[in-house]
């Protein structure tokens, strides 16, 4: 009898954990971060179940998705392959933002505005560099 009530004790807590997660957060972690956009149906009808199923933990996966943008549908799917972002790396192993800001331009259509001051740099690592298959030539 113990054992039993451990297994559904164990099974419930499991339950709750991926209700309380949010669908769209799981399934599509790449979409974290959008603001605004079409909602995917998928990820919306998954939370719906969860209300069905559990009032609390569904309304607040619907909560974590739209407050992570996880909801949304993608706009575009836009990338830029690591190799091409190469010619962006100065010989001294500086980022040349003209040159980043050109090659997304050119790959995905989108210019994006590199030199507002409210953007937030970052600044990176070798070992970050290697981690995407770039390397500096300093």
């Amino acid at each position: 009898m113990h054992m039993r009530s451990r297994v559904i004790g164990g099974i419930l807590a499991a339950t709750l954990l991926t209700q309380l997660s949010a669908c769209g957060t799981l399934f599509f972690p790449d979409r974290r971060g959008q603001i605004e956009g079409r909602i995917d149906p998928l990820v919306a009808g998954l939370n719906a179940i969860g209300i069905l199923f559990y009032v609390i933990p569904g309304l607040i996966a619907f909560g974590i998705d739209f407050a992570t943008g996880a909801i949304y549908l993608p706009a575009g799917q836009y990338s830029v392959a690591p190799e091409q972002l190469q010619d962006a790396i100065g010989a001294d192993g500086q980022i040349d933002p003209a040159k980043l800001k050109a090659i997304i331009l050119r790959e995905t259509g989108q210019e994006l505005p590199l030199d507002d001051p409210r953007l937030i740099q970052h600044s990176g690592n070798i070992e970050q560099l290697a981690a995407y298959g770039l390397r500096t030539e300093a």
